[in-house]
C-alpha cells in the first residue's frame, strides 16, 4: 500500500475532526464526557468490541467514517479496587477481552485513574485483600501477555490523556 503525504494542516484538521468512542457499558465517565464538550471534541455513545473508549474520522477519503476501534482503545478503571476486582473475580472475562484485542492486532492502554501509581499497589493503598506482591504480579503480567501500556492518571486528566493519546496515534499514522 502506498504511504500518503500528509500536510501538516491536514494533520492539525484531522486532530480536531475526530470523534472519541466511547463504550455503551462505560459508567461514572461524566468527567471525561464534561472533559470533551468542553473542548469541542465530538463523541458517539456505542458497543466497543473491548475497550472503553477507541475513535473514528468522520466521513474520511473514502466517503464513509474511518474507524479505528480495531487499532487502538483504551480501556479504564475507575480505581486500584475496579482493576482488582478484573484481575481476581473478573479474570477470565478481562483476559478474553484483551487477547481478542491482541488477535487483532490492536494497541491497548490500560488506563488507571489512581494518580498513586504503582505506589499505591506497592503501600497496599486500596481497599481489597489482593496483597500487593500478588497485584503487581498481575499488573506486569497482564503488560507482558497482552502488550498493553499502562498508564496511572488523576482522574481529572482523564479526558486530556483520552484525547491526547488518539491525537498523537493518529498523527504518527499520517506523518
Amino acid at each position: 500500500m502506498a504511504k500518503i503525504a500528509f500536510t501538516e494542516k491536514q494533520i492539525e484538521q484531522a486532530k480536531k475532526d475526530l470523534v472519541i468512542l466511547v463504550d455503551s457499558r462505560e459508567q461514572k465517565n461524566g468527567h471525561i464526557l464534561e472533559y470533551l464538550d468542553k473542548t469541542g471534541i465530538a463523541y458517539r455513545v456505542g458497543k466497543l468490541s473491548y475497550g472503553d473508549y477507541s475513535f473514528l474520522l468522520p466521513e474520511a477519503a473514502q466517503g464513509h467514517d474511518l474507524t479505528f476501534c480495531q487499532d487502538i482503545v483504551i480501556e479504564r478503571k475507575a480505581s486500584l479496587e475496579e482493576l482488582s476486582g478484573n484481575l481476581t473475580r473478573e479474570r477470565e472475562r478481562f483476559d478474553r477481552e484483551f487477547l481478542r484485542a491482541k488477535a487483532d492486532g490492536c494497541k491497548a492502554y490500560l488506563m488507571i485513574e489512581d494518580p498513586g501509581g504503582y505506589s499505591a499497589v506497592i503501600g497496599h493503598k486500596y481497599r481489597t485483600q489482593m496483597n500487593p506482591q500478588a497485584f503487581m504480579a498481575s499488573l506486569k503480567t497482564w503488560e507482558g501477555r497482552f502488550d498493553a501500556n499502562v498508564q496511572f492518571i488523576d482522574r481529572q486528566h482523564s479526558g486530556y490523556f483520552i484525547l491526547s493519546t488518539f491525537q498523537y496515534y493518529l498523527r504518527q499514522l499520517m506523518k
